[in-house]
Order: C-alpha cells, then structure tokens, then sequence
C-alpha cells in the first residue's frame, strides 16, 4: 500500500511540471497514432524547453471462447480446460515521455498489469536523437538522420506499430497480434536515415538477448567432432530495413517496407518469444490444469522455437486510399532451438492481411476482417504444420481517447501430432474490449 501512495505522490509532482504537450519526433498514443509507423522527421512541435509526458494504457476484455481438440493420449493429459464466458484480466502500461533538449528525448515504457506479469514491470527505454543540440544543430543531421539506443523494442517489419501490447491495445483493430507475434526487447542501437523525401532506411545492431548477459560462453571444439559448438556461443543480432512511404494526394497513402533480422548464434534469441504481456485469447487450446498461470500467457499464439540461430525477412505492403485501408504481411524465417544440432535449421512461413474501413467524422466507427495463415516445420515431423485464423472486427472512438471494439474470431490448427495439445485443434467465439490511451 505505501509503495502505491508513493507512486501516486511521485505521478502528481511529475504531473505538476508539463505533461500535456507533445514531445518532438514522437507517436501519439490516442487514435491519432494509428498509420503512424516510425515518427517523421518534420519537426511538428518544436522545442520549448523541458516537457514530461505521462500516458499510459488501459484494456478490458470480455471473451466468449470455446475451444476443442483430439486427445489420443490414453490418460487425457492433453484433455482442455473447460472454457466459459467472463472478463479477462484488465491490462495497463504506464509511459514517460521525456523532452530533455531540443531533438532529443527519453521514453519509458512500462507494464503495471499484465497477464504474463501481474506486477510492475519496466518494458525498457531509450533515448532518441533526432538533433545534435550540443554540436550546434548541424543540418546534415537534424535533416537525414536518427539514433536510438537502449533496452527497446526492435524496429523488424511493420506489424509492431498495430499490435496489441499490454494495456496499449488502441492501434490494434483486432483484438490479437499475428499467430507468430514478432516482437523483441534488446539491448542495442539503430541508426534511421532519410536520404529523400519518403525513403528511409535503418541499420541496427543489438546484444540479440531480451536482457543483459555477461556470461563468457565457451566456444571450444565439441569434444570428437572438430566443430565449434553453437549453443555455447553469443553473436550480436543484425537487422536492417528500408521502407517507402509517400501521400500522394489527400485519399491516397502508400507504404511499402522489407525488414531483416539474423543471428547465427544466441543462448537465448526471443524475436518470437519477446512479448511479456500475453495473449488476448485466455485459455484456448490450454491444458485442463492450466490456471490463468503466468507460465502459459500466449494461448492462440505459435513460436517457431528458433532461439538459437535465425534468419528472418519481412515484407509489408500498406495502402490507404479515404477510409479503406488494406495492411500485409509476408514472412519467412529460418532457425534453431539450443537443443538442436547445428545445420538443422528449420523453416516457417507467415502470410497475413488486414483490410479496414473507417467511416463517419475523424473515422469515428470501423469495420475490419484479418486472414492470418502459418506453416512451420517442427522437430520430429516429416510434414509441416499449419495454422489458420479468420478475424472479423468493428469498434467505436467516442473520443480520441477511448476505444469499444468486437472481434468473432476463428482459428484451427492442422498437422499436429496426437501427443500435442493443438491436434485437430480449434477455437471461436466472441471478444470485446474497452479501451484508453492516452
């Protein structure tokens, strides 16, 4: 209790500085922020001295799933937990968005509650240079360039800036992220430049890990075979990306993005695993046993396992013309687990598209539909599985702020083996979520 009245405290005297006003070179996080993927380079608010800006955001949801399986398992430990209609866990994340001089701001993220992590628990942060006030502004740089560095989100492919993530759920005009979410934290650096109007392009270098890790691993021959062994070894994850993104007239916007991340070798790689916060389909496809446990937060949800090595490569098409817009996504990657021996790399294909409507004064109401389709092969199959889910949305911004939104969704799982908890699995049902950003 004294730890949240000093929280409070500690939020009213920062409140007391300057929380209203925009920062440069940032996102908002209301409506305003959809179709915005990484901040422009025109300077919007200019500099005024320090600003503090406190957001956060909140998401409730109310689920009416079912879900069902073949258990050929003679003890039915792959039986389902009996599924039934109520409210989910409420999501929140608290943000601080800090302008410390003109071109260069901090931003920190965190998650107050979460179904993952029911705690407070600090996402990351970072600092990003969009000037370089201490050198006297040069042109070259307040004009073409960007760094960010920090314990922060990775900029791989384009489906990041529309998800779901924790209590920030109003980006998102479905309920759920993609069947395999990519999403990372890692300690690192990008450097952005924007050679011409519209192009910009980006290079990073990261620790490839979702934490520190100072661990010197041995990479020694493996005993017998002459061969280094690439469990043992710690590699930096590269990653890269060029996107085009031009308005052509007052209806029409395009975008067009490619995105790389690779790493031949990692303890511990989470580009499939990163997210902390969970799923928005509670429970689906979960064991009898299972308790809403923070263990099994990514029901509905498939991870390829490469957390080892990767090879990953995204496009992402994004057309709006008036209130119809249309989002893609092409994925390939290929990889290991640390449990599997080096040139057994496997593969996983990832196809999903967006269409949406908005309509009325500001896009006030929308309707949408999602196909979202996953082949990846696995350890021990000949044959690859394959992942189905058909997403049918609307919701409604009273404000700017607020956010009511439904999503009929269905999802089946083919190719999994009898022993495995998603054989001839499937699910259904109802979801509606209210939400505040701010």
């Amino acid at each position: 209790m004294k730890l949240f009245k000093h929280l409070f405290l500690l939020l009213f005297v920062l409140a007391s500085l300057n929380m209203s006003a925009q920062t440069q070179f940032s996102r908002e996080t209301t409506q305003k922020g959809i179709n915005v993927f990484e901040p422009s380079k025109a300077d919007e608010t200019g500099f005024d001295g320090f600003k503090l800006k406190i957001g956060g955001g909140f998401t409730q949801g109310f689920q009416m799933l079912n879900h069902e399986n073949v258990d050929t398992s003679k003890a039915k430990v792959n039986a389902l937990y009996k599924l039934g209609s109520g409210f989910n866990l409420a999501a929140a994340n608290l943000n601080f968005d800090v302008q410390v001089a003109d071109g260069i701001r901090i931003y920190l993220e965190n998650y107050m509650a979460a179904r993952h992590h029911n705690e407070f628990w600090v996402k990351g942060g970072y600092i990003q240079m969009d000037k370089l006030p201490m050198f006297g502004n040069p042109e070259w740089f307040s004009k073409y360039f960007r760094v960010k560095m920090g314990h922060m989100e990775v900029n791989y492919g384009d489906s990041h800036f529309r998800r779901s993530d924790g209590g920030n759920t109003i980006f998102n005009a479905f309920v759920e992220n993609n069947i395999v979410d990519a999403f990372a934290t890692e300690i690192g650096g990008e450097l952005y430049a924007y050679p011409v109007e519209g192009l910009m392009v980006m290079v990073g270098l990261t620790n490839g890990l979702i934490r520190n890790n100072i661990r010197d691993y041995d990479i020694s021959p493996v005993i017998g075979t002459g061969k280094v062994d690439s469990i043992k070894t710690k590699s930096p994850s590269i990653l890269a990306k060029i996107a085009y993104d031009k308005q052509f007239s007052e209806k029409l916007r395009f975008r067009l993005s490619a995105s790389m991340y690779t790493n031949s070798s990692s303890p511990s790689l989470t580009l499939y695993g990163g997210d902390r916060t969970g799923s928005n389909y509670f429970g689906v496809l979960e064991a009898a046993a299972w308790a809403n446990s923070t263990t099994d937060f990514t029901s509905g949800r498939f991870n390829p396992g490469f957390s080892n090595s990767i090879s990953s490569f995204c496009i992402n098409p994004f057309v709006k013309f008036a209130g119809l817009e249309f989002f893609g996504t092409y994925e390939m990657a290929s990889g290991k687990s640390v449990n599997e021996a080096p040139g057994s790399e496997r593969s996983m294909t990832q196809i999903a598209g967006e269409l949406v409507y908005r309509f009325l004064k500001n896009e006030q109401l929308f309707v949408g539909v999602k196909y979202n389709t996953v082949s990846a092969e696995l350890v021990g199959y000949t044959d690859p599985v394959t992942i189905n889910r058909l997403a049918v949305g609307a919701g409604w911004f009273p404000v700017k702020n607020l956010l009511l939104k439904g999503e009929f969704v269905n999802q089946t799982h083919e190719g999994f083996k009898g022993n495995d908890k998603r054989h001839e699995g499937k699910f259904d049902g109802l979801i509606v979520q209210a939400v505040v950003g701010f």
